[in-house]
């Protein structure tokens, strides 16, 4: 089965009734649970960005807050597993700004675990990369909101 294209599928959705989009998409949350977080995210959490940010700050530090800081070894696989979390909410979101803030905080918590970013050149690497994507996304920003976001970008 070939898929169709995304203006084929919004022309059909057009179409429906809404007792068949809402079956549509309840019957599409079923099969993966990366449909039904978007879902929750897009009817729940995308009025109040705000509280979203602060949702996922607080289920990193969580997760940093297990990380196993004697072994760079399972250090590196609890990080990584943290910044697929991450990389999962800011796609979701879709902002700029929530990636932005997001990326700086993930950075942030890094530096704060002890880890030396040294020790392993996968985590010197990684970090590098978070510092680059939050650098993209932050000149796609007004003006403003890049010179807020640059001071805490300094730090780093």
């Amino acid at each position: 089965m070939k898929a169709s294209s995304l203006k084929e599928i919004k022309t059909e959705l057009d179409l429906l009734h809404p007792s068949q989009l809402k079956e549509l998409c309840t019957r599409m949350a079923k099969f993966k649970k990366e449909n039904k977080e978007l879902l929750t995210y897009l009817l729940f959490e995308s009025q109040d960005e705000d509280a979203y940010i602060k949702g996922v700050k607080e289920q990193m530090d969580e997760q940093f807050s297990e990380v196993k800081k004697g072994r760079v070894y399972e250090a590196k696989k609890q990080v990584r597993k943290i910044l697929t979390f991450v990389n999962k909410q800011i796609k979701y979101s879709g902002s700029k700004r929530t990636e932005v803030e997001l990326r700086i905080y993930f950075c942030q918590e890094l530096k704060k675990t002890g880890i030396t970013l040294s020790a392993s050149t996968f985590l010197g690497n990684l970090y590098l990369r978070q510092y680059l994507n939050m650098q993209k996304a932050l000149a796609t920003l007004h003006e403003d909101l890049q010179f807020d976001y640059s001071e805490a970008i300094r730090s780093l």
